[in-house]
């Protein structure tokens, strides 16, 4: 099952196809003109709003690779605690941009990190060290899993908006299910209501 592993080289191809995929279905959710405006799962943000966060994201990515690969002082990391307030941000900066040019921005910079991405060579996958904006330094890996994070968890909130029924796909949530543990731990409020409750699920 190693291929279903994000941490392990050979499950590198696995979730770059996971990712290809959710993100043709996100850039195909948000291309409708009717849908830019429309609302989301995220309070306060439309489509339009998603689309900028995942651009703001993704080029911090690219920042971080320089750095990996040219050296520098990538600084100390802005920390999670204060990331969601940051992130919302960086995304209404970008209201101003037209519904084309901010799509075409983020096809382009999907296909660029998607580049980076794939030019990982094994000891690479692991080995490279890669400062983030807000987590600091990160193995190589977690940048697939940030990628999976924008583009399948996002085209969830994009949908959700519609209230129409969906689901995330299988594929995307298997893969994501370490990584959303370890960034639900350090990103949860302080004030959280932490006594323990049960969730389940009934079959009719």
């Amino acid at each position: 099952m190693n291929e279903w592993d994000a941490t392990s080289y050979a499950g590198k191809d696995t979730i770059l196809r996971v990712v290809a995929e959710e993100a043709e279905r996100l850039f195909a959710l948000a291309e409708p003109e009717e849908a830019w405006e429309a609302p989301t799962a995220c309070p306060g943000w439309t489509t339009r709003d998603v689309v900028a966060h995942i651009v703001d994201t993704t080029e911090g990515y690219f920042a971080g690779f320089d750095v990996a690969r040219g050296g520098g002082d990538p600084g100390a990391a802005y920390g999670l605690p204060g990331m969601g307030a940051r992130v919302n941000e960086q995304a209404v900066a970008l209201r101003g941009i037209p519904q084309k040019e901010l799509l075409d921005r983020l096809k382009t910079d999907f296909e660029r990190m998607r580049a980076i991405l794939r030019d990982l060579g094994e000891d690479e996958w692991a080995g490279l060290t890669v400062p983030h904006y807000y987590m600091g330094p990160l193995p190589a890996y977690f940048y697939a899993a940030g990628q999976l994070m924008d583009y399948a968890v996002h085209s969830w909130d994009i949908r959700q908006g519609t209230g129409r029924a969906h689901g995330l796909s299988g594929e995307a949530a298997d893969l994501l299910v370490p990584f959303m543990f370890v960034l639900w731990q350090s990103t949860i409020r302080k004030e959280a209501d932490l006594t323990p409750f049960e969730l389940g699920i009934r079959v009719g």
